[in-house]
């Protein structure tokens, strides 16, 4: 399906109200107008009568029928994500203006984070972060970190703060607010006391970050194309500490790493990756994300 306009050729009068955001958003996470109907509470034609007058609104098709349900167009995922980003603030709005005198913060804070970071940044800055506002009601999403990956996620107004890696090949959507959070180095990982260490098969995993090595990477004639591709980083150390493979991983990956497993430097020109925040710019405004980054920030990682 293509998007139209009206006949007349003027743009359309996009002025949607939170119901009909909610509804517009309710077919697409159900992926049809019964399952919606249920979830709203409403009845099926009530649904389907709304989303024509959004697509109207609009002037574009939001959603393919068809027997199996609606599956959102390119432009309904479009109009899905800015439906959330809006109706969320309207949310940080109120959470805002309800702020008690003491300055503490409340409501819900959506964190999206790839797993090392989600097991060994965010605890301790959410820790303190309770303790000073202990309204705040923290939801952490664990997204793989390929494609669009956390940021994506705000992107698309699942979250409104994604710890991510920047600087890679694959670069972030657009329109988003962006900083440094930490820098951290890569590191070659053996099981303890193996003779040859390099005669292991080489590991590796779909997340890692290969941008960041590739450089370095050609020019270490020691260091074998992977021949064993593990689901995740800790599955990778797992192998590495069962003596059956040698891998490269960066810090964070490597906090609480077991004995059985043996961390070598790789010396001064070893590869490092960027760890940074990214959210909208309407959300980098508000005090609990601000809030968010100065204890993410207070509790930071250091590069070589």
């Amino acid at each position: 399906m293509t998007e139209r306009t009206p006949r007349d050729g003027h743009a359309p009068r996009a002025e949607l109200t939170p119901p009909e955001l909610r509804v517009l958003l309710a077919v697409c996470d159900a992926h049809g107008f019964t399952a919606a109907a249920d979830a709203l509470g409403l009845t099926q034609s009530a649904v389907s009568h709304a989303v024509r007058g959004i697509e109207r609104k609009l002037g574009a098709v939001l959603f393919e029928r068809g027997r199996k349900g609606a599956t959102p167009t390119p432009a309904g995922e479009r109009a899905a994500a800015h439906a959330r980003r809006i109706l969320r603030l309207y949310e940080a709005m109120a959470a805002e203006v309800r702020g008690a005198p003491d300055g503490s913060l409340t409501g819900p804070l959506r964190v999206a984070a790839f797993r090392s970071a989600a097991l060994h940044l965010l605890p301790d800055a959410l820790e303190r972060l309770a303790r000073r506002h202990p309204g705040l009601a923290p939801e952490v999403r664990v997204v793989r970190d390929v494609g669009r990956g956390t940021a994506g996620e705000v992107a698309d107004g699942r979250a409104d703060l994604a710890i991510a890696t920047l600087g890679g090949t694959t670069p972030l959507p657009e329109g988003l607010v962006t900083g440094d959070l930490a820098e951290e180095a890569y590191s070659f990982v053996h099981p303890a006391g193996h003779p040859d260490p390099r005669s292991l098969p080489f590991v590796d995993w779909t997340e890692n970050c290969s941008a960041y090595t590739a450089g370095w990477w050609s020019a270490q004639d020691w260091l074998p194309r992977a021949t064993v591709t593990a689901e995740d980083d800790g599955t990778v150390l797992a192998l590495v500490a069962r003596g059956r493979g040698m891998a490269v991983m960066p810090e964070l990956s490597l906090r609480d790493a077991p004995p059985a497993v043996q961390i070598a430097d790789l010396g001064p020109g070893r590869p490092t990756r960027r760890i940074g925040y990214a959210t909208t710019p309407e959300l980098a405004r508000t005090a609990a994300v601000r809030a968010l980054i100065r204890e993410l920030r207070a509790g930071r990682i250091t590069g070589p």
